[in-house]
């Protein structure tokens, strides 16, 4: 076994490549072969850190120098200073990490501060690609202990004892679930993972499975235990290609080590696993659109009950939970029921992942403790709002959630609070709004996207959610009309207790909630012919006031020549001609021209 006197942790999430972090792993190792520094310092590629706005992310330990926003140009001064000479490059670390003189390790960031990393426990910590990294980590040993210590009825009593409810949106009891398995007789039961994220700014699965893919395999294999099942489906999307790659890569080699396949452990118990790929159907985030997507049909869903603890794939019992919930397997079996439930509140135990975006400083993934509260999250991890504006809503659950205030930033995340303030959790996207985002045409992107992912089998959505936002356009585009919120109103309540599956039954979450909370914007559209945030352009006009000095600049800019006047005087704009691009305002040095 090598040893090594410092390792360079580099990003290698899809945040990081996308930005160019393979190029500099590459760059890393001409620097090191040209220092001679190969059996000293090794490169390891992880997952993803979190802090995805920093990204291209760099640790050196052990001094845990944390380096962000990472060129090409910047490794040879790392690896000449840092690696060669040991003295830390300050003015590349991330601005927090460094206080005068004090280097702040991850934890003392307030990024990280006021999170509790459980299912992303390992991701940026060790090399996906490496079995003998996650067994370091103590990987597979709560496998070894479920088959050698504890019968399936143990394992179950366990998991119900944690508290744990389903990471996918639903919150249903883990452990209940998998009670209904295990009763459920049959030659042939089923495990399989929900990985199909289809949800806009959402990336918990996708960061853990190429971050951690072993602790879902692990988990899988537990759960098949429990149930009685001798084979797991994993069903994620194709477009990310990275969680595919190391998930294949994680499951031959624990065939190899004999953890997957016959005979684990010398105990007599099989279990295999393989990977299925969706096309990206949102619908089949449904569990059983996505248990008929696995047998290779359409991914359309099909009345419950039966469920698919009872009747599941190819009619037989199948256990179906999300990445997120297996991922805190492990550690439930590892540490015991008590200390997960130690996290959290009473109804919601343990921690939650949830990806952070939109108008944020920290954009990013997290993983925080049940209760912590949406004041902590936004202000304090999150860095509040960029550009000194004004925080408006957040959007949980994604399509299938609702926009929540300013009034409520200090409600306790967790499932119950959040329904009764007309969102959910969902499987974890937390889309941040400020002064200069229309709710109105929020609630119109959450409905084009949810008619396009309708599957068109039952007629509520089909039907009801297209009118819906055709409604929605109108009202954008300044052709609404009164009676346009009650019809909205109607539909929603209609298509909510008519629709078959999941993604009908919420697709109205967005429109219901803004309608609740900003009822005075869509008044606004309809009565006033006005948007109040300045974001639909068919009701915006850009206006030139009496500030303007005549310096020509708008006029120039302006790419279809509708602003006229003389030098030194203050020019007009023809309505009738402006596109609304803007071009006229960014270029004013007078900040004359406004938009109303």
């Amino acid at each position: 076994m090598e040893l090594y006197r410092s390792h360079v942790l580099i990003c290698g999430g899809t945040g990081c490549t996308s930005s160019g972090s393979n190029d500099i792993e590459e760059k890393f190792k001409k620097e090191l072969e040209k220092h001679d520094l190969t059996k000293e310092v090794k490169i390891v590629k992880t997952g993803c850190f979190g802090l995805c706005e920093a990204g291209p992310i760099v640790i050196v330990y052990p001094e845990g120098a944390f380096y962000s926003h990472i060129k090409l140009e910047d490794v040879e001064r790392i690896t000449e200073e840092h690696l060669l000479k040991g003295r830390i490059v300050k003015d590349l670390l991330y601005k927090e990490a460094v206080e005068e003189d004090t280097i702040k390790s991850l934890n003392e960031v307030e990024f990280y501060k006021k999170q509790r990393r459980v299912a992303l426990r390992n991701c940026g910590v060790i090399n996906p690609e490496n079995i003998d990294e996650y067994i370091a980590m103590d990987g597979y040993r709560a496998l070894g202990k479920v088959l050698t210590e504890m019968t399936p009825e143990d394992v179950i009593k366990e998991v119900e004892a944690s508290g744990l409810r389903g990471r996918g949106g639903g919150g249903f009891p883990t452990g209940l679930k998998w009670k209904f398995a295990y009763g459920s007789k049959d030659d042939q039961k089923y495990v399989a993972c929900n990985a199909d994220e289809g949800d806009p700014g959402a990336f918990m699965d996708r960061s853990v499975l190429e971050g951690d893919p072993h602790a879902v395999i692990e988990a899988m294999a537990i759960a098949g235990y429990a149930i009685g099942a001798d084979q797991g489906y994993i069903y994620v999307r194709a477009e990310y290609p990275i969680a595919v790659k190391r998930l294949e890569i994680a499951i031959n080699q624990a065939k190899e080590y004999g953890l997957l396949g016959k005979d684990i452990f010398g105990t007599g118990f099989n279990f295999d696993l393989e990977v299925r790929l969706g096309a990206g159907a949102f619908v089949c985030g449904e569990e059983t659109a996505l248990l008929q997507s696995i047998e290779g049909k359409r991914g359309m869903p099909r009345p419950r009950p039966p469920f698919p603890a009872v009747k599941g794939l190819w009619g037989k019992p199948t256990l179906l939970n999300n990445v997120e919930t297996y991922a805190n397997i492990p550690q439930i079996i590892l540490n015991g029921a008590e200390w997960f439930a130690s996290i959290g509140t009473e109804k919601s135990k343990g921690t939650k992942v949830f990806a952070l975006g939109g108008k944020i400083n920290n954009t990013g993934l997290v993983e925080i403790p049940m209760g912590t509260t949406l004041r902590e999250v936004i202000y304090e991890i999150g860095g509040g709002i960029p550009n000194g504006k004004k925080f408006k809503a957040v959007q949980t659950g994604g399509p299938s959630g609702g926009c929540i205030t300013a009034d409520h930033l200090d409600t306790p995340i967790d499932y119950d609070n959040l329904i009764a303030l007309g969102s959910m959790m969902g499987s974890g996207g937390m889309i941040v709004m400020d002064e200069d985002n229309c709710m109105v045409d929020i609630a119109r992107f959450f409905l084009d996207f949810t008619v396009d992912e309708s599957c068109g089998k039952c007629t509520p959505c089909r039907e009801g959610t297209k009118r819906m936002l055709e409604i929605l356009e109108k009202i954008t585009d300044g052709r609404g009309e009164p009676g346009d919120i009650e019809k909205l109103e109607n539909l929603a309540h209609t298509i909510k207790s008519a629709s078959l599956c999941g993604l009908g039954q919420t697709a109205p979450n967005p429109v219901l909630s803004t309608l609740q909370y900003f009822r005075d914007e869509y008044e606004a559209h309809i009565y006033e012919k006005r948007c109040p945030a300045g974001a639909c352009k068919s009701l915006l006009q850009y206006i030139i006031t009496d500030a303007c000095k005549g310096c020509t600049l708008c006029a120039k800019a302006c790419p279809v020549g509708c602003i006229s006047g003389e030098v030194k005087k203050v020019h007009a704009i023809d309505q009738d001609k402006c596109i609304k691009c803007g071009a006229c305002m960014e270029k004013c040095p007078f900040n004359a021209i406004i938009k109303k």
